[in-house]
């Protein structure tokens, strides 16, 4: 932003009177999600980015998931990007993470035809040398975690959208049996753990869902060791398959589990309050389609915040497919997994948090402004604050808030740091603006 000047006059303190408040979806006495998927006996989980469990990042991946899935680390390409030159850092940090926080892990994943190293993929290969070096990545990778990985997702993605293997590296240099084959070394190297094929566009009954049942089907009829399939479930708003709970209990009657493993709801930004409840609908459509299934393991979300999603990276236009914001607070779509697991989330008592906007300092063209949030009988564990400048106003610089201007609009949402706001205590933010003519104090809207 460009700089504000500064005037060497002080005029005279503007202060508005208390604001009108919206309450965000969670509060900070809500029981934890992991602690409501407990008593249903599921699985709530998310994929993480082992540099980022830190801060408000960790905090949350820590204290509201029960499983946790490295959204990268352990992908072949990451651990071994040359040929027998290994890197497990990340992955080895998730691992201990998801430990001390009493966490299980899903492996992520073992063969796949994306994400491999350029030395694998470039190479000539004969069918033994390949099947050689699949064997040997399953049993050095799964050797490594043995004991600690709670269930693998062996195979990624092996079909076509019309039910027909996929032409990768694997099935054209192996044919068909190299799934089988992956799951059989995957056992052999971690007895333990549960081992799943994972697939994309698979949460309905459809031709790609069908074809993975008939695989999984004949592979149990073979002996070989298959314990569950991932349903990943990245969605776009209002498209909820209606046969996903009949889909999840078809594969749960050949006898395996059945996880979500990688469920975000994508929607055409900007988001707005009317799309943010669609996607609240469609998260607890999906959990609420888990909990009625037994053998439904749970529900993983890939990522849970907007600011580590893969969405608007990959949908060019799309995002804010994840339960929390870029900001780290919860969206309507937290709530309704809340609902779905049997919680009820916390709504603080219409004016127990209000706001105040006031302008401390104003020169000629400029002025100085501050918010200020107190809390007397709620706590908050977020907060946001929009409001419409009546005269041109324009922010140019804040501090204790990421503020950011679209017109006469504001948007401010609280720093990592001082999102929080305790019973009986406050935090205010401040920013510089320009403005010529006049200067109104603004109706204010927080929440």
């Amino acid at each position: 932003m460009r700089s504000l000047r500064t005037g060497s006059s002080l005029a005279a303190l503007v202060t508005g009177a208390a604001l009108l408040f919206t309450a965000p979806v969670a509060h900070a006495a809500d029981t934890p999600l992991r602690d409501l998927a407990a008593v249903k006996g599921k699985v709530i989980g998310t994929a993480v980015t082992g540099s980022k469990l830190t801060g408000t990042y960790g905090d949350i991946a820590g204290a509201q998931f029960n499983s946790l899935t490295p959204g990268n680390a352990m992908k072949w390409g990451s651990v071994e990007p040359t040929q027998g030159s290994f890197n497990w850092a990340e992955a080895d940090q998730i691992v201990a993470f998801a430990q001390a926080h009493n966490q299980q892990v899903r492996g992520h994943t073992l063969v796949w035809h994306n994400q491999n190293p350029g030395w694998l993929t470039n190479g000539s290969w004969t069918p033994a040398q390949l099947g050689s070096l699949l064997q040997n990545h399953i049993s050095v990778e799964a050797g490594r975690y043995k004991g600690k990985i709670a269930a693998w997702d062996v195979v990624n993605e092996p079909f076509n959208e019309d039910g027909t293997y996929r032409p990768t590296l694997w099935y054209n240099g192996l044919g068909a049996d190299y799934i089988a084959n992956a799951l059989t070394w995957a056992h052999a190297a971690d007895p333990a753990a549960k081992l799943y094929i994972n697939d994309y566009n698979v949460e309905g009954v459809n031709a790609k869902s069908t074809a993975l049942y008939n695989l999984v089907k004949d592979l149990r009829s073979r002996g070989v060791p298959i314990d569950g399939v991932g349903l990943q479930a990245h969605l776009i708003l209002g498209q909820v398959p209606s046969s996903l709970q009949q889909n999840i209990q078809r594969f749960a009657d050949l006898g395996v589990d059945v996880s979500i493993t990688e469920l975000d709801v994508r929607m055409a930004l900007p988001a707005d309050s009317t799309k943010l409840a669609q996607q609240a609908a469609d998260y607890k459509s999906v959990l609420n389609a888990c909990v009625a299934v037994t053998r439904c393991a749970g529900v993983t979300v890939w990522g849970f915040t907007d600011s580590d999603s893969w969405v608007p990276g990959t949908f060019p236009g799309y995002g804010a497919a994840t339960p929390y914001d870029e900001n780290y607070a919860p969206k309507p779509a937290y709530r309704a997994i809340a609902q779905a697991l049997g919680g009820t989330t916390t709504t603080p008592p219409t004016g127990a948090c209000t706001a105040t906007y006031s302008v401390t300092s104003q020169w000629n063209t400029g002025f100085t402004g501050q918010v200020t949030i107190a809390c007397s009988g709620a706590s908050l564990p977020s907060w946001k604050a929009n409001w419409t400048f009546g005269a041109g106003q324009q922010i140019t610089q804040a501090w204790n808030a990421a503020c950011s201007q679209s017109g006469a609009a504001v948007a401010c949402t609280n720093a990592s740091y001082n999102g929080s706001v305790p019973d009986g205590g406050s935090v205010s933010f401040g920013f510089n603006a320009s403005w010529s003519g006049s200067n109104p104090v603004p109706t204010v809207t927080l929440g």
